[in-house]
């Protein structure tokens, strides 16, 4: 008895350390971009390598509201991240309702493309990407990247949503089709409600692609004012700049919309994990 309780004491220590030093690694960098972002000072070679014992200031937010297009990429940034995210969901749950209700021809052809479509990274097609919208004179503009990221999105989050849909009796299609409703008001009347738990998920999922991509970006906008949060806070921290600061103050605001949403809708992504599957 006595040397297993050693054995498990040791155990119990060598698991104490391990999560310990994990934990140390994954938190240093992140109180260490926070601490940057109140401590006076631009450089990084400036900063304390022990976390806020530098002092504390505010200068660099305001710097940034000030000095810095940082609102205007800030908005550029969460209406690409809104218009893609709701996109998404439009095309992808009419797409899944199609598939998952009807049946027509070639449907499993259709669906068979699809996931192969996704098995190729967006990154594979980046040149005839750029041809097509510089020939429909969307480079440099907004919404080019929104029909990007929609592109991107649809296959895989079409499958997803369908597979949801697949639970979801088709006895209530059919009792509300008996009461004389259409295929779009049992769809917006009848299956969003029920489906509500995927699509949350497909909201958030949809908008923090667009919300943290740089390579996208870079390649299809070129002026400043439609710089997106990635290609801005980047230029802080180039060759001929280094404002890691501004770069730190910037990174923390990203987050906000994410603490925002999540807040709002943990109810409902709680409730969706621990929901089982309603089959007939």
């Amino acid at each position: 008895m006595g040397s297993s309780r050693i054995i498990h004491k040791i155990n119990a220590g060598v698991v104490l350390v391990f999560l310990t030093l994990v934990s140390f690694i994954v938190l240093y960098p992140l109180a260490y971009v926070v601490s940057s972002a109140f401590t006076p000072g631009n450089s990084i070679a400036d900063m304390p390598i022990i976390p806020f014992t530098g002092g504390v200031t505010t200068d660099n937010f305001t710097n940034l509201f000030n000095n810095t297009d940082y609102p205007t990429w800030f908005r550029n940034t969460f209406q690409v991240a809104l218009a893609t995210s709701f996109g998404t969901l439009i095309v992808a749950s009419l797409g899944a309702y199609t598939f998952s209700r009807f049946r027509f021809a070639f449907k499993k052809t259709f669906m068979m493309s699809l996931l192969v479509l996704q098995v190729f990274p967006l990154t594979t097609g980046l040149i005839a990407i750029f041809v097509i919208l510089f020939r429909f004179g969307l480079l440099d503009n907004l919404w080019g990247l929104v029909l990007i990221y929609l592109a991107a999105n649809t296959p895989f989050n079409t499958w997803l949503m369908k597979s949801y849909l697949d639970t979801i009796p088709k006895s209530m299609d059919e009792a509300a089709r008996i009461d004389g409703a259409s295929h779009f008001r049992t769809f917006f009347t009848i299956i969003m409600p029920m489906a509500k738990p995927i699509m949350i998920f497909l909201l958030i999922t949809s908008f923090t692609g667009p919300w943290m991509d740089f390579i996208i970006p870079t390649m299809v906008l070129r002026s400043t004012p439609n710089h997106t949060l990635a290609m801005g806070l980047f230029s802080f921290i180039t060759e001929r700049r280094n404002d890691f600061t501004s770069f730190a103050a910037g990174s923390i605001l990203i987050a906000i919309p994410f603490v925002i949403f999540f807040v709002a809708t943990q109810k409902i992504l709680i409730t969706s994990l621990g929901a089982g599957a309603v089959k007939e």
